[in-house]
C-alpha cells in the first residue's frame, strides 16, 4: 500500500511539474510547447545540439544496460569475481 501511494504521489509531483506557464507556453515552438519552460531554441544550431546530447545519452544508456546484462568477462581471475566471491 505504503509503495503504491509513493508512487502515485511522485507521479502526481512530476506531471504537475511537467505543464508550463503560458508565457513560457507562447515563446516555445510549435513542437516544444508544453513541454519547456523559458526562451526557446535560437536556431538550427541549438536544435542540433539537443540531438546530438539525446543521442549520447541513448547510446550511453543502451551500453549501460547491455553491459549490465551481459557483462562478457569471463576470466576467473577478474576483479569482480573478488567481489562476488
Amino acid at each position: 500500500m505504503k509503495k503504491g501511494l509513493s508512487l502515485t504521489l511522485l507521479l502526481l509531483c512530476i506531471s504537475v511539474l511537467a505543464y508550463t506557464c503560458p508565457v513560457c507556453d507562447k515563446q516555445q515552438p510549435r513542437v516544444l510547447q508544453g513541454i519547456s519552460h523559458g526562451a526557446g531554441p535560437d536556431g538550427n544550431l541549438d536544435y542540433a545540439i539537443v540531438w546530438l546530447a539525446a543521442g549520447i545519452v541513448l547510446l550511453s544508456l543502451f551500453y549501460t544496460i547491455k553491459w549490465m546484462i551481459r557483462p562478457g568477462e569471463k576470466n576467473k581471475n577478474h576483479i569482480k569475481n573478488t567481489i562476488l566471491n
